[in-house]
């Protein structure tokens, strides 16, 4: 399956890339350097820290890269009056009577606890499309849903500031 990316999603991961290749891989270059100097290999917590650290950085520039490569891109553009990606959305939970905020992203940049949520999750998918009064269903499991209703849609301009999240 592929990741699915708007163009400042690829923007920002292209940043991380060449700060990771230029500055981070240096430093964990350098700090193995140092380390392997220090003596004895195999009892050197240091030297093995400095590798492993290394190495992760390694692995992150490979994902990043490899996540680019196999993106489908799309669109931030929405209808001012229809929920799309980087839209803040103020829903009203039917069953409880209560208001949450959410603005929705990509994958890459969910995070639930900062009122961030993907377009494919279960909220995200069923608010997309839809205006403000529209009541949409949110199908969490076969059998299980909820409501949600669109009280307000906010167009947000994507500042590229939330975080790509880390693995």
């Amino acid at each position: 399956m592929y990741d699915e990316l708007t163009p400042t999603d690829i923007k920002k991961m292209e940043e991380e890339i060449e700060y990771r290749k230029l500055v981070v891989r240096k430093e964990a270059l350098e700090e193995v350097k140092e380390t392997r100097a220090q003596g004895d290999l195999s009892e050197n917590f240091e030297y093995h820290a400095a590798k492993k650290f290394k190495n992760q950085n390694e692995s992150r520039i490979r994902y990043l890269e490899r996540m680019i490569k196999t993106a489908k891109v799309i669109s931030e553009e929405s209808a001012p009056d229809v929920v799309g990606i980087n839209n803040t959305v103020t829903v009203l939970f039917m069953d409880e009577g209560v208001e949450e905020k959410y603005k929705i992203v990509t994958t890459v940049r969910g995070n639930s606890l900062e009122g961030l949520i993907s377009n494919e999750s279960p909220l995200g998918k069923a608010l997309l499309g839809k205006k403000v009064g529209d009541v949409a269903t949110v199908n969490i499991a076969p059998g299980n849903s909820y409501d949600v209703m669109i009280k307000e849609i906010e167009n947000t301009t994507d500042t590229g500031e939330d975080k790509i999240r880390s693995f």
